[in-house]
């Protein structure tokens, strides 16, 4: 078999080394210059900023990855895990441990109450939305001011906007093994996590460099994909057009973003149109330095509270990132703000950073991510009519879940799932061997 990844994101990259491992033979290709996707890491006077993912979770996955490209000594690892609330005017610690529970100001006690009566609540439901799962569940205080805005800080969404059978699918399937949606969304979002949080020295996009460096014969930078089409024969085949040419593959994996696989997969994938509809979050990034006394990964903005930022990262206590502070805007919330001037969003950005931490700030630097993160939102329910055909797979983070260590799971997964159907094809060769030469012997 012949595999051909079309995308050079971390989980083309992934994909890349588990077919490897096993022997198969893959070409990758990335469009862009360099690898990683949407993790992208800027060095700005001796700074290291991150213009996607701001850390990932050092999962055994994501540690063996790191081992096979080299840079397995490279991570660094977070601290303490305190995430913030900017509520009432006010940062409250989120409570995301017991001991934690029961001393942060976030929540009033009636409202610490309601979410303990979780456990009573009946389980989740598909056709909810996020918002009405996690009010029904921990009640309208609880949601406002900590899980609405922790979750849909993630995907800088709206939970309102956002159906639990996309959103929350993952979480809805440990709440049966967890017996609560609470202890499933504490391993989602924070301490109930075993793996560490973590980053690499030289930022985020040092993994995925380096596992393109240690493929390099395997991983064509620079060279967009612009159409594929199946190959008349007896096996499934498909020819993978490039501006250099064109290759056979019997396989081909899509890691491209909705849009982009959507023109590349029209004709031979049922429902593919609707891809193109898939609505993400652009954001916008202003880097500040700061004297920060505080110990932490960041803050979220409530609802209600009367300011554009969504939160912040703080990867100077973090990661010791040299007083380097991230600053998130647009989003669901205010997508018209990406489209800013630099100037505007950093004033906007230093004002509201100061309102929240009381630090004063200068600018660095200003990044925007468009289409930015997947939104997770209705025009999901489009991927009920998509269907691909055999030979091909679709592994995104449209698909399946965000975060670096389930691409990598994912892209392992599907290695397997590649491997077994080789096995599978060399098993009924030999079986049809085998029978040929039984019947030449009856023959004789």
């Amino acid at each position: 078999m012949r595999v051909g990844i079309i995308g050079g994101g971390i989980t083309g990259l992934a994909l890349t080394h588990y077919l490897a491992e096993e022997g198969i033979d893959s070409t990758t290709f990335e469009a862009s210059e360099e690898p990683g996707g949407v993790i992208q890491t800027r060095h700005v006077d001796g700074r290291v900023l991150e213009a996607g993912p701001q850390r990932m979770r050092k999962t055994p996955g994501v540690a063996e990855l790191a081992e096979a490209a080299g840079v397995g000594d490279a991570f660094v690892e977070a601290g303490d895990e305190k995430l913030y609330v900017y509520a009432d005017g006010k940062l409250g610690r989120a409570p995301l441990s017991v001991e934690e529970f029961f001393r942060t100001d976030l929540l009033s006690w009636t409202g610490k109450a309601r979410l303990l009566a979780e456990v009573f609540t009946r389980p989740g439901m598909e056709q909810e939305t996020a918002r009405d799962l996690f009010v029904r569940k921990f009640g309208r205080e609880a949601y406002e001011k900590f899980i609405g805005p922790l979750y849909g800080g993630i995907y800088g969404s709206d939970p309102a906007e956002m159906p639990a059978a996309y959103a929350l699918d993952s979480l809805m399937e440990r709440e049966e093994k967890a017996g609560s949606f609470l202890q499933a969304f504490r391993k989602r979002v924070g301490q109930g996590q075993k793996a560490p949080p973590a980053s690499m020295e030289r930022g985020m996009q040092q993994l995925p460099n380096a596992v393109a460096e240690t493929y390099r014969d395997r991983i064509e930078l620079s060279t967009p994909v612009t159409d594929i089409e199946p190959v008349d024969g007896p096996e499934t085949a498909f020819r993978v057009e490039t501006d250099s040419g064109t290759e056979e593959f019997d396989h081909v994996v899509c890691t491209t973003p909705a849009s982009v696989t959507a023109d590349l997969l029209d004709g031979i994938t049922t429902g593919i149109d609707d891809l193109d509809s898939l609505r993400y979050n652009p954001l916008a990034l202003v880097y500040l330095e700061a004297d920060l006394d505080r110990e932490g990964f960041g803050y979220q903005v409530g609802y209600g509270e009367d300011l554009h930022t969504l939160g912040a990262s703080w990867n100077a206590s973090m990661f010791d990132r040299d007083g380097v502070y991230t600053v998130f805007l647009g989003g669901m919330h205010e997508p018209e703000l990406v489209e800013q001037s630099d100037e505007r969003l950093i004033e906007i950005a230093r004002e509201e950073f100061e309102t929240v931490t009381g630090a004063d700030s200068s600018a660095i630097d200003v990044a925007r991510l468009d289409p930015g993160f997947p939104a997770w939102d209705q025009s999901w329910w489009a991927l009920e009519d998509v269907e691909t055909p055999e030979g091909v797979d679709l592994a995104t983070n449209y698909t399946a879940r965000m975060g670096i260590p389930s691409r990598v799971r994912e892209a392992r997964e599907l290695a397997d799932s590649l491997t077994g159907r080789v096995d599978q094809r060399g098993s009924e060769s030999a079986a049809s061997t085998d029978s040929s030469a039984a019947t030449a012997q009856a023959d004789d």
